[in-house]
């Protein structure tokens, strides 16, 4: 695949957004991609480049910074660049002025592009004192990224904030961490004898010193008795802060193996930008065993984990700053507990696997934009109107994500969950009164391309209601029963729109029940929990993150596969739910199960789920039983009140129910139809309903 990546900013001027293109560029050149960078020229460049052809166009410093440079390149000579190197996809990498064009010209020359969403400029713009600006450029940020084929963002908080621009082609593509350069075994006791020659507990920053990373909060402190306040890096506030913060060591810039020792020799890192989309600095003191006292706002929500490796502090509250410091700086069994809880919390996190995600998601739009193609061709052929750009609705999760990895050899399937997975809302062709659902159609997904002497057993153990005690201690054991080959698990969002249980824990319990079924050869594959994207849900927002970080981890560790729907925000957009407003409708279990099937490398499974798409796009009306928005009053008369008066009286939707398919039940194989339906081979869970 070749790649053109934009960047505002690159070298010699090292910041986040560079240190994560070189990062890109390094993993793409492992995976024997042809990777171009297109920058700003601003100096020599002097480290390698991993094989990536540099074009640095003129450009101009900002007033303000200088570091920060501008390049006014037109969009016909960026369309050019991209022409002559026959590029497949292009990676916008914080995009604002160049980006702005980069996605102008990609559009022109037909080409895919990804936009990586990495610097709120808007906020920046206040930091500067520029308030005014703001508005004009949180408009131009969302015309970009709305106009970009997919943005990857840092954050559930960046997700979020893109969101409110409307922006809808949204996936989390998190930042990977060196974990072998970033390591507690780096710490060095001559370092911090350089920096700290009295013995003081060594207090340290990392970061540009600028406006918007708020460094002049940490004179809150700066005169913390016993305590050694160093500051690692450079920026236009360099002497505003030295004269601000006289008692603090400034050691300036640091780079490669000189921060990794400086990192590691902190005793605690503390970072109080309120403006962060994701904060890599606080990654990487985690990777070097530093517990991290930081702001609770943006990209470290989704990385502190406050009372197990750090501390999150109000936004502004340069008290609680002091305090939470105070509180490990005082305390030295809980600073070390912090520590080695820190270092877990990056396992999983490398840049290999991150790397992978991106170029997945590369794939996915290069596809879709080859699919676009084909589809305006056959509406031009049919005599219809060409579009555009398509919906959100065809952009939808039927694009591939990564090359099948096997073809399926399950012979006992069993799904364990609560409602979504029961098939709740998805009353497409069954008898009234009966659901279908992701699992089952799943299910049919893996008879149908199984080889046809062979049956597919298939048991469904899940129950509206339901939560992860539940699958643990009923479900789990009943599929370790049944000999299951392959289980599906997607639980948890039951317990965490509540308060009562912590993520982590939850997560530790599943991950036992997990490790049971691998342990019994059994191959597994995780779905993380979702809610709908609604004013009202973004206050559970934090739980599911922190929940489904541990459910990577623990995919991870236990070789378990995963569908990651956090990463695909278009398997759950608004029109992918039912009347109700907390299940999925028809559409959106079509989705999750051809998602899924990609997972397991059903053979197929894009072909299928785009003729399944189109066929549904046509028979409207024979899909009866599609929802179809209600207003409020309706919705709060039908759902909302049985759902308060439930609760009022203890009780829950699925008290006295049961597994609707507790036993393995082979797939009945039909005779081929001499009119194919989507689904070829008519091998049904059910009779079918027209």
């Amino acid at each position: 695949m070749k790649v053109v990546l934009l960047a505002e900013s690159f070298l010699p001027h090292m910041n986040g957004v560079t240190h994560s293109l070189l990062q890109v560029v390094r993993h793409l050149e492992r995976r024997g991609h042809d990777a171009l960078v297109v920058a700003p020229r601003s100096g020599p460049i002097d480290q390698t480049l991993y094989g990536a052809e540099p074009v640095l166009l003129p450009s101009v410093p900002l007033p303000s910074y200088p570091d920060v440079r501008v390049t006014l390149a037109s969009t016909h000579r960026l369309a050019t660049i991209l022409r002559a190197h026959d590029a497949d996809v292009v990676h916008l990498a914080s995009p604002f002025v160049l980006g702005w064009r980069g996605v102008l010209a990609a559009d022109a020359v037909g080409i895919p592009s990804v936009a990586v969403y990495q610097t709120d400029i808007p906020s920046y713009a206040e930091r500067y004192g520029i308030p005014g600006a703001a508005p004009a450029l949180t408009r131009h940020l969302g015309k970009l990224h709305r106009r970009a084929d997919l943005t990857l963002a840092p954050s559930t908080s960046a997700l979020e904030r893109l969101e409110s621009l409307g922006v809808d082609r949204l996936a989390l593509w998190r930042r990977g961490v060196d974990t072998e350069r970033f390591a507690p075994t780096r710490r060095s006791e001559q370092w911090r004898r350089e920096v700290a020659p009295n013995g003081e507990i060594v207090v340290g920053y990392v970061g540009r010193l600028a406006p918007e990373k708020q460094v002049e909060d940490l004179r809150a402190i700066a005169d913390l008795p016993g305590v050694r306040l160093v500051i690692v890096g450079d920026g236009p506030d360099r002497p505003a802060l030295e004269r601000l913060l006289p008692r603090a060591h400034f050691a300036g810039f640091l780079g490669g193996d000189d921060l990794a020792r400086a990192m590691a020799s902190f005793d605690v890192f503390v970072h109080p930008g309120e403006s962060e989309t994701f904060c890599q600095t606080i990654q990487e003191a985690m990777a070097s065993g530093v517990p991290v006292v930081a702001t609770g706002a943006g990209g470290p929500l989704d990385l502190v984990r406050s009372s197990r490796d750090g501390w999150l502090y109000r936004p502004g509250d340069l008290a609680e700053l002091r305090s939470r410091v105070l509180d490990l700086t005082g305390d030295d069994a809980k600073r070390r507990a912090f520590s080695e809880r820190a270092r877990e919390a990056v396992a999983g996190r490398g840049w290999d696997r991150l790397g992978d995600e991106l170029i997945e998601h590369y794939e996915a739009v290069a596809g879709l934009r080859r699919e676009t193609r084909v589809e305006r061709v056959g509406r031009v052929r049919r005599g219809r109107d060409a579009v555009s750009r398509p919906t959100t609705n065809e952009r939808a999760p039927d694009v591939p994500t990564s090359a099948p990895i096997a073809a399926p050899r399950w012979r006992r399937y069993v799904a364990v969950g609560d409602s979504l997975t029961e098939g709740l809302c998805d009353t497409s062709r069954v008898p009234a009164g009966e659901y279908r659902g992701w699992a089952d159609r799943l299910a049919m997904l893996l008879a149908l391309t199984s080889p046809a002497a062979e049956q597919v057993g298939y048991a469904n153990l899940a129950v509206r209601s339901r939560r992860v005690d539940d699958a643990v201690t009923v479900q789990v054991p009943r599929a370790v029963e049944l000999g299951a080959d392959l289980v599906t698990v997607l639980i948890g969002a039951n317990d965490l729109v509540g308060r009562r249980d912590d993520p982590e824990t939850l997560a530790d319990r599943l991950d036992a029940a997990v490790r049971q079924l691998r342990a019994t050869g059994c191959d597994v594959l995780l779905v993380t929990p979702f809610v709908p994207r609604r004013p009202a849900t973004r206050l559970f927002a934090a739980r599911f993150a922190r929940f489904n970080t541990r459910l990577r981890v623990l995919a991870a560790e236990t070789g378990s596969m995963l569908l990651d729907v956090g990463a695909m925000p278009e398997l759950v957009a608004h029109d992918r739910w039912a009347e109700d407003r907390v299940h999925l409708n028809s559409a959106g279990h079509r989705g999750l199960a051809y998602a899924a099937a990609r997972v397991l490398g059903v053979p197929d499974a894009q072909e299928l789920g785009a003729l399944e798409r189109a066929v549904h796009s046509v028979e409207q009306v024979d899909d009866v039983t599609e929802d179809r928005a209600v207003g409020d009053l309706v919705w709060l008369r039908r759902h909302a009140a049985p759902w308060i008066v439930r609760r009022l009286q203890g009780r829950t939707a699925g008290d006295g129910r049961v597994a609707k398919r507790p036993e393995l039940l082979p797939i009945a194989v039909a005779a081929p139809s001499p009119h194919p339906t989507p689904v070829g081979r008519a091998r049904r869970l059910g009779p079918t309903r027209r």
